[in-house]
C-alpha cells in the first residue's frame, strides 16, 4: 500500500478524536536559522483554534487503525470490518516535514490503535516525536495520545518531546466504560492522568525556581494534558457529564475536556443507540464547560437539577438567568465583575471593556454596540443610565420566548 492511500485511510480514521487543539504551549520558532518549524499560527489541514481565535493547522493521523481492543463505539475496533493500514515511523516523520515545508501544517496530532502491546505502541508513537525533534530539529507543535497501560518511562519520554499529551476518558461513567470498552480500565486511565499531573506540577515548579543553576530543568508537555468524552453513546445526562468534567479539572488540572457527539458506525452493537445525539447538545456542553472554567459557575447552577439536561434551544447562561430572575436587573455602572459575567450576552472581554469605560463615563444603551454587546439579549437583564427594563418584561412568561429560535415550516426535502 502506498503512502498516499495510507494517509487517506489513517487521516479519515483520526477524525473522530476532537481533542487536538494546540493552544497553550510555549512559543518557539526557527527565525534564528536553527531548526525547522514554529508554533506560530498558520493555515492547513486540520484546523484548531486557540483561545484568542488564532487558526492553527495540524496533520492529524493515526499511526495505525489496527487495534487489539474491541471498544463497541469505535470504528477501528478489532471486530470492525474496515480496511487497515499502518505507517512506519519514518513515513509519519517524512509526511510531517514535507507538509510543513509546503506550508500545509504547523504541527502534528498523532494517535494510534493498540498493536502488540501498550508499551510497543507507545514506543512507536514516541519514536516519531523523538525523530522530529532530535534529527530534524522540528520546533512546531506536537500533540501525542498517550496509552494508560504504557510504562511510565515511555510517558515521561513522550512529555519531553510533545507539547501536549492527552488520554481519553471515553465516557463519563465507569459502568458505561466497562460495558462498551471492557478492555479499558478507568482506574488505569485516572492513574496515568494523576502521574501526568505530578510531572506537570514538577516541571512548573522547576520553571518557577529562580535559583541559578547550570542545568536547565527538563521539559514536560508545556501545553498540559487534555481528554475527550463521547456524548450520547450511553444514557448519561448532561449533569453527569459536567460533574465528571468538573472532577477532572479539579483533580488533574486538565487544560481541556473535549466533547464528541457519538457517531453511528457500521455493523454497530445493539448496546449502542441507533442514532446520533443532536450536534447542538455537544455545542451546549462546550458552552457550559466555558461557564465552569471562565465565568465562575458551578455545575449545580448550570444544569437544572430537576431536568438533568441542558436546554437545546437557548444557551446555558441565558437559561440560568431565566431561572434566577430575582438577581436582575443588574446595574451595569455599579455591579461587580463577578455579577457582570453572569449577564446574558456579556463575555469576559466585554466585561473588561465595561469596567474600563465606566471609570471615565456612565454607560448608556447606545454604548452597547460600541462595546460589542448584543443588546437584544442583554437589555432585559440590565440597568443603564438611560434604560431600565419594565417589571412586566423581566417577570413575564414571554421573556423566554423572546430568545428562542422562531418556528419554521418544514419543507418537502426536494
Amino acid at each position: 500500500m502506498d503512502v498516499q492511500r495510507k494517509l487517506e485511510i489513517l487521516a479519515d480514521a483520526a477524525k473522530y478524536d476532537a481533542s487536538c487543539a494546540s493552544s497553550g504551549t510555549e512559543k518557539r520558532d526557527s527565525s534564528d536559522g536553527k531548526g525547522l518549524g514554529s508554533t506560530s499560527p498558520g493555515m492547513g489541514i486540520c484546523h484548531s483554534y486557540a483561545p484568542d481565535g488564532r487558526c492553527i493547522s495540524l496533520l492529524k493521523v493515526l499511526l495505525t487503525n489496527a487495534c487489539n481492543f474491541d471498544c463497541l463505539y469505535c470504528v477501528n475496533r478489532t471486530s470492525s470490518n474496515v480496511q487497515r493500514a499502518r505507517f512506519t515511523v519514518d513515513e509519519v516523520v517524512k509526511l510531517t516535514i514535507d507538509f510543513y515545508r509546503r506550508n500545509y501544517i504547523e504541527g502534528l496530532f498523532l494517535s494510534s490503535g493498540i498493536i502488540r502491546s501498550a508499551d510497543y505502541t507507545m514506543e512507536q508513537v514516541v519514536s516519531v516525536a523523538r525523530k522530529l525533534r532530535e534529527e530534524h530539529h522540528f520546533r512546531g507543535y506536537i500533540h501525542l495520545k498517550t496509552i494508560p497501560e504504557a510504562d511510565d518511562a515511555l510517558i515521561t519520554e513522550a512529555g519531553r518531546y510533545a507539547d501536549r499529551l492527552s488520554i481519553n476518558i471515553e465516557v463519563p461513567e465507569e459502568a458505561s466504560l466497562a460495558k462498551l470498552a471492557p478492555e479499558k480500565d478507568v482506574r488505569a486511565i485516572r492513574r496515568t492522568m494523576g502521574r501526568l499531573r505530578l510531572k506537570l506540577d514538577e516541571a512548573q515548579e522547576n520553571n518557577n525556581d529562580k535559583t541559578v543553576t547550570k542545568a536547565k530543568p527538563p521539559r514536560f508537555a508545556p501545553a498540559g494534558q487534555s481528554t475527550q468524552m463521547i456524548i450520547g453513546a450511553d444514557a448519561a445526562d448532561d449533569k453527569t457529564i459536567l460533574h465528571t468534567s468538573a472532577n477532572l479539572y479539579g483533580s488533574y488540572k486538565l487544560k481541556r475536556v473535549y466533547y464528541s457527539a457519538f457517531s453511528p458506525i457500521p455493523d454497530a452493537s445493539r448496546a449502542l443507540p441507533l442514532s446520533a445525539p443532536p450536534l447542538v447538545r455537544e455545542h451546549r456542553l462546550y458552552q457550559a464547560d466555558w461557564l465552569m472554567r471562565f465565568y465562575g459557575f458551578d455545575v449545580g447552577e448550570i444544569v437544572d437539577e430537576s431536568a438533568g439536561m441542558l436546554p437545546l434551544d437557548i444557551d446555558p447562561k441565558l437559561a440560568w438567568a431565566l431561572r434566577h430572575r430575582e438577581r436582575f436587573p443588574l446595574d451595569v455602572n455599579r455591579a461587580s465583575r463577578e455579577d457582570l459575567l453572569r449577564v446574558p450576552g456579556f463575555g469576559r472581554k466585554a466585561v473588561d471593556r465595561i469596567i474600563a469605560t465606566r471609570r471615565v463615563t456612565s454607560i448608556r444603551a447606545a454604548d452597547l454596540a460600541r462595546l460589542h454587546i448584543p443588546g437584544k439579549k442583554a437589555l432585559p437583564f440590565i440597568v443603564l443610565s438611560d434604560h431600565r427594563p419594565s417589571a412586566h418584561l423581566l417577570d413575564g412568561a414571554k421573556l423566554a420566548e423572546r430568545f428562542r429560535p422562531k418556528a419554521t415550516q418544514l419543507g418537502f426535502g426536494f
